[in-house]
């Protein structure tokens, strides 16, 4: 499948205590998905895309770094079908390694890769979390067939703390989003995953603004949810992994993705 891009435009007690960047009304770069699309799918995609972006700029919406992409036009956008399916792997896959190269171009700060999956059936938080991993193992294979070397800067063993999944050689944090999710800051229409490269959290550190950030977006969401979220962690410390889903998870989670073999790490033509 093909796609292309195409451009468009202390605990607070209240949301209002916590700054957030003022937005203009569009700001988002669409990554259409082109075969198999007529009139009324299209319109459908528009219509899908516009609520996220609503959803973005919406005040109790607790990621000010999601809005700050959204504003400065740094925020791409594909739809594809259900999130239990893997007919539009390919074609996500092509859209985030281009996403990918574009960013080592440019690594600038607030670029983000959504995938909104345009589905009805409702999915449990489990039955989200299994349909994330399966995606994400998914892509991941298909990065390694493409001869790709995982990014050196992180660990590839989703229990090591310096676990991050890569695409393209650039390492990648996962938020993601669904209907049924137990904590409001992740509810949205429709299942969507967030991809953001490592990198820019690490640009943040060195020119003192990460911190800033995390507090702020910490704060709104504890606004947002009622209380502070549990599975929060700082990478190092624990495996992101745990946090992808969403999902309250105890100490006894495994994760269900198999470690794919990449070029440089066991895989063909290491």
């Amino acid at each position: 499948m093909q796609s292309f891009l195409a451009g468009a435009q202390g605990r607070a007690s209240s949301l209002a205590d916590v700054p957030y960047p003022e937005l203009p009304t569009r700001g988002s770069i669409f990554v259409f998905m082109t075969s198999q699309k007529t009139d009324a799918q299209v319109a459908r995609q528009n219509d899908l895309i516009e609520r996220f972006e609503a959803h973005i700029r919406d005040k109790a919406f607790p990621c000010v770094g999601a809005k700050s992409a959204l504003s400065r036009q740094q925020m791409h956008i594909m739809v594809a079908a259900d999130m239990r399916c893997p007919r539009d792997d390919e074609a996500i896959y092509d859209a985030l390694r281009d996403f990918a190269g574009a960013f080592k171009t440019n690594p600038q700060p607030f670029q983000t890769f959504v995938v909104l999956f345009d589905q009805k059936a409702p999915l449990s938080e489990v039955e989200f979390e299994s349909a994330l991993w399966s995606r994400v193992e998914s892509l991941e294979r298909l990065d390694a067939r493409h001869g790709h070397a995982y990014d050196e800067r992180v660990s590839d063993d989703v229990n090591d703390p310096r676990f991050c999944l890569s695409f393209a050689g650039e390492a990648f944090f996962v938020v993601g989003l669904h209907p049924g999710a137990s904590r409001l800051s992740r509810q949205f229409d429709v299942p969507a995953l967030v991809f953001n490269a490592h990198a820019q959290f690490e640009a943040l550190r060195r020119e003192g603004r990460y911190e800033t950030l995390r507090d702020s977006i910490l704060k709104r969401d504890e606004v947002r949810s009622g209380s502070v979220n549990p599975m929060l962690a700082r990478h190092g410390d624990v495996s992101e992994a745990r946090q992808y889903s969403g999902r309250l998870v105890d100490e006894a989670w495994r994760c269900p993705m198999q470690v794919v073999p990449h070029r440089n790490r066991g895989g063909a033509g290491a």
